[in-house]
């Protein structure tokens, strides 16, 4: 009997869709703040560093997508790069980690935004939040992406509101903008570089659509076009949202906040709070889904690849998404969202997917490295491919910021 395969359905709209829901989903709705207490006014110019960080890597990213189209993409790209099974397999394990870790972190976040409309204890609200999310996981993929991409829609809607409500303090700000310009101090620097690591935290989810691979059509067109846009398009938006939080709040109050987001809007009084609150929480939710969904695919592909037991393998007939896997990662978020504090749980993620996607740069610097010396290129091999400029540099900043992070 021919296994059950993950299905073809997810086009460059929707992917695209997916990768901005994850991102925005992933963090200016639980640490704007965090970010704030790091860096102070220069809060915008820490999303900027931390956005060139990530860019880099997203183009390495978009290039591998293209050429290596498969589930579980960072354990394929290093595998194809440097032939160690081993550590290809602690790559993968790495990103079911970060996404699992991540996926804790907005289940953290959801409790203090709930906490605003009910006094249930975080604990029993994380367990009813990662419980709905899983069963809405296994439902199919193109359901959960769906309605991934509808609720994309509600986040870039709260991202708007903030804006348009806050604007009578960020636009005027704007005549004065030398005074948000960092000086050339040792010290304002740490606390940007330290307010960046946070920072790139919030731009995660890139990373995840090159693990939906085998289930987008055309993946080596639209998978690199869909990682460029997603990026480019959050990027922008969270450099207005830091803009606009260090200029119409006081810090003090923006760092202390567990709902940044309606704390910010109850200082306009121009939007109900509550409308902010649910927005929030359908924000945070669907860059837990998504995180879900990735690091499901991830040890799917691990187990196609005989990494990891083929039990994590079986696809569900009925609803061809990978049940059992998806139930661990749920049962593991759970844990860590229960064991860790947000600040804690925001700062492992980003060690560890610094560190992977280091190795990811280094792999692509190799693997282009395999093509110039090679004889004979495959027949048809169409991917699109940058210089090997990029992926360098991409090597260099994640080392530069975790290390910066470390000492």
């Amino acid at each position: 009997m021919q296994p059950v395969s993950l299905k073809r359905v997810i086009g460059l709209p929707l992917i695209t869709f997916y990768g901005i829901g994850t991102i925005l989903g992933a963090g200016i709705y639980v640490l704007v703040g965090k970010v704030a207490a790091a860096s102070g006014i220069y809060t915008p110019v820490a999303f900027l560093v931390a956005a060139l960080v990530v860019a880099f890597t997203a183009l390495t990213y978009a290039e591998l997508s293209s050429r290596f189209p498969r589930s579980a993409g960072e354990a394929v790209y290093v595998l194809q790069a440097f032939h160690w099974q081993n550590l290809s397999l602690l790559v993968g394990f790495s990103v079911v980690l970060s996404g699992i870790v991540s996926s804790a972190v907005m289940a953290r976040g959801f409790a203090g935004y709930l906490s605003l409309f009910f006094s249930l204890a975080d604990g029993v609200t994380i367990l009813l939040f990662v419980s709905v999310l899983a069963l809405v996981a296994a439902w199919g993929v193109m359901q959960s992406v769906l309605l991934s991409a509808i609720i994309t829609l509600v986040e870039l809607v709260g991202v708007l509101v903030l804006l348009l409500v806050t604007g009578d303090k960020w636009v005027p700000a704007l005549a004065n903008w030398q005074d948000y310009v960092p000086p050339v101090s040792s010290e304002t620097w740490l606390g940007i570089m330290l307010g960046a690591f946070l920072a790139f935290y919030a731009y995660i989810g890139f990373e995840d659509m090159v693990n939906m691979a085998e289930e987008v059509k055309d993946p080596q067109r639209n998978l690199p076009r869909a990682i460029v846009l997603a990026l480019l398009i959050t990027s922008v938006l969270y450099v207005l949202v830091a803009w606009a939080a260090v200029t119409s709040m006081p810090l003090d109050q923006l760092a202390g906040s567990r709902a940044p987001f309606s704390s910010i809007v109850e200082q306009s009084g121009l939007f109900p709070v509550w409308g902010m609150t649910l927005i929030s929480l359908i924000a945070i939710s669907n860059g837990a889904l998504v995180q879900i969904i990735m690091a499901a695919r991830v040890l799917y592909g691990l187990a196609n690849q005989g990494l990891l037991p083929p039990l994590l393998a079986k696809v569900n007939p009925h609803t061809r998404t990978p049940v059992i896997a998806t139930g661990l990662a749920a049962f593991l978020v759970l844990i860590l969202a229960w064991l860790f504090p947000i600040e804690t749980l925001a700062r492992i993620t980003s060690s560890i997917l610094l560190l992977v996607f280091a190795l990811v740069n280094m792999a692509l610097l190799l693997i282009k490295r395999q093509d110039a010396h090679a004889e004979t290129m495959e027949p048809n091999r169409q991917y699109v491919s940058y210089s090997a400029l990029i992926p360098g540099i991409g090597f260099v900043l994640c080392l530069a910021l975790l290390l910066i992070q470390l000492f």
